[in-house]
């Protein structure tokens, strides 16, 4: 069977939508899209009937070009307000010569949940940190070995149930199932981990529109999160507020002409806006990217400090994701406050090579993680579905994947 999902990021300015499969532990793109979001304010969902249509808007979107309808999908939530808790857990293992299967996985997870699972808060994730057999022997994936007995020690991560229901609410109002909930600091880390992060301790940072989220992790298990309200938006507003332009075009500017850092901005280099009175307003590189450049360094400065509140041992690395990240010269403004023992994100994927995707694209890898762990197969299409997504009909079927590429809350 064919490992295809898809994954949904309900951000404040963009809701990105992605359909991946997993080929060799490779991520393999099928479609990707993004549209304006509605009704989202610092990544929480405040009016369900605003974000209704561009969540249908952004998966019909998937489904044009895949040629399939998207039923089932994960989805990534902020980790505003989440929080983590030490877990455990052990299970007899009762099958013939005491061998563990991926349902022992399963029921000894199960098992770790329930011990501190909080009616208050939501549970969405469970990061095994290792897993016990009777000689005391320690491992990262059980499957396959004989105990007795077999037991966890893993991180349960809930976050507020405001965080997670209305976007299930929408979704289940488009005949949508969603199969997983996830932070969307985990798929930040999971798009860029490797096996040298896994034994460290190191932070990920996402510079979001309204909100920027620094994520601790502790040999690749997130531990704590913390979250500044402050983001790309604050960067439009002042553009918008000193040139007197609406915001729609502050925002284009910052992403199209200003650079991060004015050291290497022209004076010589400028633009004409229509301003709200009417007026053509003449903007040059320099003076504009130092309103940009004053905006980040505040942004950067605060999350270095919050880093060391959230977290006492020592960090061994530190990336940087997320849209504010693609701005022009970014490195050099990152540079200025960080030095040079830090790391941007580098997007490999075809299709999405934007930080703006890390999340979609790491909870994509994430669940399939997750699913090889437990030794479960998953799609979210049909055998016959994926026969015609692999073209096999290519020849009838012009709506086919290689045929676009190629040619509970709402009146509350």
């Amino acid at each position: 069977m064919r490992k295809i999902m898809a994954c949904l990021d309900v951000g404040t300015d963009t809701i990105k939508c992605v359909v991946g499969e997993m080929v060799r532990k490779k991520l393999n793109i099928l479609a990707a899209a993004e549209t304006p979001s509605k009704g989202v304010k610092n990544g929480i969902v405040e009016e369900p009937n605003f974000l209704l249509e561009p969540l249908q808007d952004v998966i019909q979107k998937c489904e044009e070009v895949i040629g399939l309808k998207i039923r089932q999908i994960i989805v990534a939530v902020p980790a505003l307000n989440a929080e983590f808790q030490v877990v455990t857990g052990s299970v007899a293992i009762t099958n013939e010569g005491n061998l563990i299967e991926g349902k022992d996985v399963i029921r000894v997870l199960q098992k770790a949940i329930k011990s501190k699972k909080s009616n208050e808060l939501e549970y969405i994730s469970m990061m095994p940190t290792s897993f016990s057999l009777d000689d005391d022997r320690v491992v990262k994936d059980p499957k396959g070995l004989t105990s007795k007995v077999l037991s966890v020690r893993g991180v349960m991560v809930s976050t507020p149930k405001k965080n997670i229901y209305p976007i299930l609410a929408c979704l289940e109002r488009l005949g949508v199932d969603v199969l997983d909930i996830t932070l969307s600091s985990i798929g930040d880390y999971f798009e860029f981990k490797n096996k040298e992060l896994d034994k460290k301790v190191g932070v990920v940072i996402n510079l979001g529109d309204e909100t920027t989220t620094m994520s601790v992790f502790n040999k690749g298990v997130l531990t704590n999160t913390g979250v500044t309200l402050l983001g790309g938006k604050n960067i439009d507003n002042d553009i918008s507020f000193i040139y007197k332009i609406p915001i729609n075009k502050a925002k284009k500017l910052k992403e199209e002409f200003t650079l991060a850092h004015k050291n290497m901005a022209q004076a010589s280099d400028t633009v004409e806006v229509l301003n709200k009175s009417s007026v053509n307003v003449k903007i040059n590189q320099f003076e504009i990217s130092e309103i940009v450049m004053s905006r980040m360094l505040e942004i950067l400065n605060l999350s270095k400090k919050e880093i060391n509140h959230l977290t006492k041992k020592e960090i061994s690395y530190i990336i940087f994701t997320g849209g504010l990240t693609e701005i022009k010269d970014f490195n050099l403004v990152l540079q200025e406050v960080y030095g040079n023992d830090v790391t941007i994100g580098n997007i490999r994927e075809i299709g999405v090579r934007n930080n703006k995707y890390s999340s979609c694209l790491g909870l994509l890898k994430f669940y399939a993680y997750n699913a090889g762990l437990k030794d479960k197969d998953y799609s979210i299409f049909s055998i016959e579905e994926q026969q015609a997504l692999s073209g096999a009909n290519f020849g009838e079927q012009q709506d086919s994947v290689i045929g676009k590429l190629f040619g509970y809350i709402f009146n509350g």
